[in-house]
């Protein structure tokens, strides 16, 4: 159980969004070491078949399990909404997605019960979100909304950009008034949660990040797993280097300064 402890958890996303994940299991976790992989070779999931997204979170899955980790962490919303039943029956340790802790804490933090989702064509399409709310609260009223368009303006760095601004009116305008709280379906969102804000200034904000923290935090609690280390581990890898990875990187995660990627070429063997 000791060394259990404090193997490191595992954690995957299609591109660097997922570090908002990390950002926050740093926050809540701070002992505990983790290894990252960003399968930016293949971003975004979110344009890809379920079949093809199910693949590659099997490959990403098998190089996180080489560390011997004690959890994997799904910080990716479209491979939650894809694949994360199958890794959590293939796998021999515990598989936690980033929907249904959101979908929890948006019923929790929502009044009249009016949510609205934001996310890639595929997690909309899939209405993962709605059918974990309906579950939780089923009078509650769920609108999703597709932005396609808000992971590529991510991964270029525009953050803060005036592009990023008016695709962001262009999608979320039409559900003014319609909602209460707003789930950002997509660990890159909460990189322009200032943008989405001030079209939406009224309705409360659900960062799936912090909720898959806090929930990672109570298993962990429960399972009699957390880390104690003094100097935790803390790895990043990437399936293609691109000239904004490290910069964007960098951006999300200041407290890590010495943070760079290192490329890997994961195995394509085709998933059973």
């Amino acid at each position: 159980m000791e060394s259990l402890r404090n193997k490191p958890i595992g954690v995957f996303d299609s591109g660097v969004g997922g570090l908002t994940v990390v950002r926050a299991m740093m926050e809540i976790l701070p002992s505990e070491s983790f290894v990252y992989l960003g399968d930016t070779a293949n971003l975004p999931y979110g344009e890809k078949s379920a079949e093809m997204v199910r693949q590659y979170a099997f490959h990403n899955a098998r190089f996180l399990q080489e560390f011997d980790i004690k959890v994997m962490v799904v910080a990716c919303n479209t491979a939650s909404s894809v694949a994360l039943s199958d890794l959590q029956q293939a796998f021999d340790f515990p598989v936690i997605g980033v929907i249904e802790p959101a979908a929890k804490e948006a019923v929790k933090v929502s009044p009249n019960h009016r949510i609205g989702v934001i996310g890639t064509k595929r997690t909309i399409r899939t209405q993962m979100y709605t059918h974990k709310i309906h579950e939780i609260e089923p009078t509650a009223t769920v609108i999703g909304k597709a932005c396609p368009l808000f992971v590529p303006l991510i991964e270029e760095g525009f953050l803060h950009h005036e592009a990023t601004t008016l695709i962001a009116q262009e999608y979320l305008s039409p559900l003014r008034g319609k909602i209460d709280s707003l789930i950002l379906g997509c660990t890159h969102y909460p990189l322009i949660r200032d943008t989405i804000q001030s079209v939406l200034p009224e309705v409360v904000l659900v960062d799936s990040a912090y909720s898959t923290a806090r929930e990672l935090r109570q298993l962990l609690l429960e399972k009699g797993w957390l880390s104690d280390a003094l100097v935790p581990s803390r790895l990043f890898y990437a399936t293609d280097i691109t000239e904004h990875l490290n910069s964007l990187a960098r951006m999300i995660l200041p407290e890590v300064p010495s943070l760079v990627f290192e490329e890997v070429r994961l195995a394509s063997t085709p998933v059973v």
